[in-house]
């Protein structure tokens, strides 16, 4: 503690306002707890400011462009469709991050939160202390702690980034199209956004170490990606290792190894999205003797609990998938074990991931493979969305809907859709897991007419053994 520096009295303090940090405080508030919430960036975190928004905001811009290219087939011939990307970028940060960023901070103070801005480090088990950007600070007390600081981008060696070699953030905000684009790692960031300056005519490389882009997905799902991929001339090189990038002030050379020999790709930027690093290593977690593994993770138990009682930790920071619906759940969960719930705990079953590529992929539960794996005797029920009446009516008929189910009771144990509004088709499933629904059970769900929804009482009907529309 600094001499003069007297602490101040916090009840619940969360380090970070991430979709982990802001639902955890807000949570939090709502139990009853006073909760005061620090953040050293900006009110949202990576997520909302840099990270599933503003991709989500230029995947959506692409798509409309790329709609407007080829539309004749459905009757409606346009002029020359032209971009001005500087319009397209200020209506992403002012229409649609602003817009959420100032509404998470809206509603943190609803729930009166208090909000810090500042970068917190750790004293002990019970106390950190707060640095503010003009170099003062201010030390607390805390009675309980949750951890939500995220992750950040891996810098892989040979390719630092610069003007040239970027991480998603800097794909994100580019100021012009590029004309060539690398992008150095295959996995959902690689690929949404390798999707986002293809749409827009940018010609794209992908360089994926592993034997198959989005290793996360089924291969008859990530093949749809692929075809589309190809139809954009996008070219995906796979079992390629990215070895050393030179940059100049136009463009940068790549040189990767693939099958034993060397090559060469100019192109005006690379985008290295090999994987994130959790934000732990400048914490002070150790002077707080709070554990972490070997990759900087939080070791934490079935409430988010670390091996300090009164200190907690969620999302990117603990092990797990790096997603944000993921840290958003745990928030909750940690925010009543803090309130003192016993029976609160974390169960990632029916936790769905979902790729926003064209076609969308998402996937809930186990795959087939997983589920035998288990000893479940299964089988999987496969409907193209070439038979739903809303995909045709939308020209959308790429993809299909799978159950996994038990073959015995007809249990739900996991799914797959691949194809538009894979993303919202999703959280049926979902549901459907996490209360332990039947085929029948779905089937006897009444669905919209017409819908994309109707493919998963398709599927389900198929599951049966009694399927009406294939």
């Amino acid at each position: 503690m600094v001499v003069g520096d007297f602490a101040e009295e916090l009840e619940t303090v969360v380090v970070g306002s991430g979709p982990g940090g802001y639902v955890a405080a807000i949570r939090a508030a709502q139990l009853g707890q006073k909760v005061t919430i620090i953040e050293k960036y900006k009110i949202g975190g990576v997520c909302l400011n840099v990270g599933c928004i503003p991709s989500k905001a230029l995947i959506n811009a692409s798509h409309q462009y790329q709609t407007s290219l080829d539309s004749k087939l459905l009757g409606i011939h346009t002029k020359e469709t032209t971009i001005n990307f500087e319009e397209t970028q200020e209506w992403k940060d002012n229409k649609v991050v602003s817009t959420l960023t100032k509404g998470v901070e809206m509603l943190l103070k609803k729930n009166k939160v208090e909000i810090i801005k500042g970068e917190a480090h750790f004293i002990d088990g019970q106390t950190l202390r707060v640095m503010y950007d003009d170099e003062t600070g201010q030390t607390y007390n805390f009675k309980h702690a949750i951890i939500a600081t995220g992750s950040r981008p891996i810098e892989i060696k040979g390719f630092k980034f610069d003007k040239r070699v970027i991480d998603s953030t800097g794909a994100l905000n580019l100021k012009q199209i590029p004309k060539k684009l690398t992008v150095v790692g295959g996995g959902y960031i690689g690929m949404e956004l390798a999707g986002v300056y293809a749409n827009f005519g940018t010609e794209v490389t992908i360089l994926e170490g592993t034997k198959q882009v989005l290793p996360g997905f089924e291969k008859d799902m990530v093949k749809l990606v692929e075809n589309d991929f190809k139809s954009k001339n996008v070219n995906i090189v796979t079992e390629a290792m990215a070895k050393s990038v030179k940059q100049t002030d136009k463009k940068a050379t790549v040189t990767y190894e693939v099958n034993g020999k060397e090559e060469t790709i100019d192109s005006d930027f690379v985008l290295v999205s090999v994987g994130r690093r959790p934000n732990t290593d400048d914490l002070g977690l150790e002077l707080a003797g709070i554990k972490t593994n070997d990759k900087g993770l939080i070791e934490v138990d079935e409430q988010g609990r670390t091996n300090k009682k009164n200190v907690f930790a969620i999302g990117d920071v603990v092990p797990g998938a790096a997603l944000a619906h993921k840290a958003s759940y745990e928030a909750k969960v940690a925010a009543e074990a803090i309130n003192g719930s016993k029976g609160a705990a974390v169960d990632y079953l029916s936790m769905p991931a979902v790729c926003f590529t064209e076609p969308e992929l998402a996937t809930v539960g186990y795959t087939k493979k997983e589920a035998k794996e288990l000893g479940y005797d299964v089988k999987d029920s496969k409907f193209p969305l070439g038979g739903n009446g809303r995909a045709l009516s939308l020209n959308k008929t790429e993809g299909f809907v799978r159950l996994i189910t038990e073959k015995e009771s007809d249990t739900l144990l996991g799914a797959q859709v691949a194809g538009v509004g894979a993303s919202d088709i999703i959280a049926e499933l979902g549901l459907a897991i996490e209360n332990g629904l039947t085929a029948e059970d779905i089937t006897l769900t009444i669905h919209s007419h017409p819908s994309l929804g109707e493919s998963v009482m398709d599927a389900a009907e198929l599951a049966l053994g009694m399927p009406i529309h294939i």
